[in-house]
């Protein structure tokens, strides 16, 4: 018979009180390894509600204390591997894989959302090709009204009223759907135009979809994404639970990011710095206030409370194993029963059962920006269009000069008797007829 085991802090879902009776995740892990091993096992709970950590006379305290002095042969928890504790006590395989992530309630984040909101429904590459596609476009219409000779008012005066400012007007125009004159007049230049139309009304279609989907779905982008967002912002406060292994990881770890969120949370240890994983939870839920901790756990909270949620950035990957005395014969045989139980898929089932979510999306799909690849069609047919209204316009002007040089060639050779005519009314010094004339 197993001696007792050192069951952690009563924590939703790993060990649950049902009355007179413990459930959750652990209980149901330990009755799977209870039969695969064959053994038997009683279970108490740890007496001061600690995990572990080394006190100021040198002592483990909560559970690693617990299998150190031999009062339990086991402790079943989300105790986290680490090395210091591994010096004292020997681990199995990791039953569940976690990181460090940050907690915080979904309209905390919102109150310092950014003026610029408007520019949510694209992403920053997006907007960055939407004018670069504006001012190559409006280029090319101005160097297409430049080169057909469509475009001059009068050849003799060279003028031209498409100059690069009245490009650009008429570009704008045209991707506010309000229209701007002048209008091109030529067929490269009416190629640009109908091209560019055809670009910003697939691209405002989109915006306009994107956004009322921004706007339905709720999920406005957070404005705290990794922890180097977290210190640089001011609004929110953040901690994590003292003498804990995530608090320990800050403090050892050599990035600079996480040595300024140490250095935070140590100078205000007395303010940001919460007893258990439920008084984090609750000041996460009642004030501004971000909750550093086990990844995993930060994932059951979110599913349970649908205001809150966790950043995508997770840092220190660690797992949770099962803790015996060193040198114990059961951390092998332990060991080799939580790999067969993850290759059967049983690990998989038990945290599909204990983290079910009652949160539910109300919309299909989550939003996000749309990004240049959504759109890399209509910036093709944009740029093919472009291509062909110069390539046009080049057409044009070929022909006008072609036809230019074919009539000088013909009015060097024989000067018809209307050309003469011509020449005689002239204003200015007038010359004599060519003889031809007479």
């Amino acid at each position: 018979m197993v001696r007792p085991l050192g069951q952690g802090p009563s924590q939703d879902p790993y060990a649950m009180a049902r009355g007179t009776e413990l459930e959750g995740y652990c209980l149901d892990l330990l009755d799977k390894l209870a039969k695969m091993l064959h053994f038997n096992y009683k279970v108490t709970i740890v007496k001061d509600g600690r995990y572990g950590a080394v006190s100021s006379g040198g002592n483990w305290t909560g559970m690693v204390g617990e299998i150190v002095r031999q009062e339990a042969d086991l402790a079943v928890a989300p105790l986290t591997i680490m090395s210091a504790r591994d010096e004292v006590i020997s681990f199995t395989m990791p039953f569940l894989a976690t990181g460090i992530g940050i907690l915080f309630r979904k309209d905390a984040a919102s109150q310092g959302a950014s003026l610029f909101g408007f520019l949510a429904p694209f992403s920053k590459e997006t907007w960055t090709g939407v004018m670069v596609a504006y001012l190559l476009t409006c280029l090319c219409l101005f160097l297409a009204a430049r080169l057909s000779p469509c475009e001059w008012k009068e050849p003799k005066s060279d003028e031209n009223h498409f100059t690069f400012l009245n490009s650009l007007w008429f570009g704008a125009g045209a991707l506010t759907l309000q229209g701007a004159a002048p209008y091109p007049k030529a067929l490269s230049g009416r190629i640009i135009a109908a091209i560019w139309w055809l670009f910003t009304i697939s691209l405002l279609a989109a915006y306009i979809a994107n956004f009322t989907a921004l706007l339905h779905s709720g999920n406005e982008p957070l404005p705290i994404q990794t922890f180097e967002d977290l210190v640089k912002q001011r609004e929110i406060e953040f901690g994590t639970i003292e003498s804990s292994s995530t608090f320990q990881f800050f403090k050892n770890s050599r990035n600079p990011i996480h040595q300024m969120i140490y250095e935070y949370m140590d100078k205000r240890r007395d303010h940001v710095l919460v007893k258990n994983y439920h008084e984090g939870v609750q000041r996460v839920l009642e004030s501004n206030y971000a909750f550093i901790g086990e990844s995993i756990s930060q994932d059951l909270l979110a599913a349970r409370h649908c205001n809150l949620i966790r950043t995508p950035e997770v840092v220190g990957a660690r797992g949770y194993g099962i803790a015996t005395a060193k040198g114990s014969p059961w951390a092998n045989k332990l060991s080799l029963a939580v790999l067969k139980l993850g290759e059967s898929g049983d690990l998989d089932y038990l945290r599909n059962k204990w983290w079910e979510t009652t949160c539910f999306h109300k919309g299909s799909d989550t939003w996000s920006p749309l990004k240049p690849q959504a759109m890399g069609g209509l910036f093709l047919v944009l740029a093919i269009g472009l291509a062909l209204g110069v390539i046009v316009a080049l057409v044009e002007l070929s022909n006008k000069s072609r036809h230019a040089a074919e009539r000088e060639k013909v009015s060097g050779s024989v000067t018809p008797p209307y050309l003469c005519t011509a020449l005689l009314s002239c204003d200015g010094p007038r010359s004599p007829p060519p003889a031809h004339c007479n």
